[in-house]
């Protein structure tokens, strides 16, 4: 399955607010296949040369609802710098995921959040936890893991797991204040 701008779904399609269903392991060769199209669609979104030819938009993240399939299933590929200011690419490909403990401390993007599947702009601080842990197949790894993240790839897991409760990132946004700081809030550039 090849994905792309003309396969993904906007808002306000209804899809994008249906739960999406655990999916049975072992995985099936079409759920295989689902998963390695949506982590090849965030790696090649990123390569600009890819994207212009294949009609890619960039992403860090893309989940199976957000191609009108209602599978626990999502796809994380973010850069960072690691201790020696070196670039290092963590990736994520998960099933099932749970999220089963978080902090009571927030964090938020300083420029917000943006989001494949919706094509409105929409202001504001998204709040999400600061520190997470998800427990979920990882089809990278081939087995049962527990991922502990915080801080952009923490909000980077919870914006892909909201897609599969049929949440979008502007509903968290403060309606009547959208920039408003919260106290005891990290705020990420």
């Amino acid at each position: 399955m090849k994905i792309n701008t003309d396969t993904i779904i906007v808002d306000p399609h209804p899809l994008l607010r249906v739960k999406s269903e655990d999916v049975p392991l072992p995985l099936s060769k079409e759920d295989y296949d689902l998963a390695m199209s949506l982590l090849t669609y965030v790696r090649e979104s990123r390569d600009p040369i890819k994207a212009e030819q294949e009609k890619l938009k960039p992403a860090v993240g893309i989940a199976a609802p957000q191609i009108g399939i209602n599978k626990k299933i999502f796809a994380v590929s973010v850069d960072m710098l690691d201790d020696k200011d070196e670039v290092e690419t963590i990736e994520y490909l998960l099933v099932n995921p749970k999220l089963i403990a978080h902090s009571k401390r927030e964090c938020a993007l300083s420029s917000g959040e943006g989001c494949l599947s919706i094509e409105e702009i929409y202001e504001g601080l998204v709040y999400r936890h600061e520190r997470v842990t998800f427990k979920a197949f990882d089809v990278l790894k081939n087995q049962e893991v527990v991922i502990k993240e915080s801080d952009y790839i923490g909000i980077v897991l919870q914006h892909e797991y909201d897609h599969l409760l049929g949440v979008l990132f502007y509903d968290r946004i403060n309606k009547t204040d959208p920039w408003k700081e919260k106290d005891n809030a990290t705020l990420i550039d």
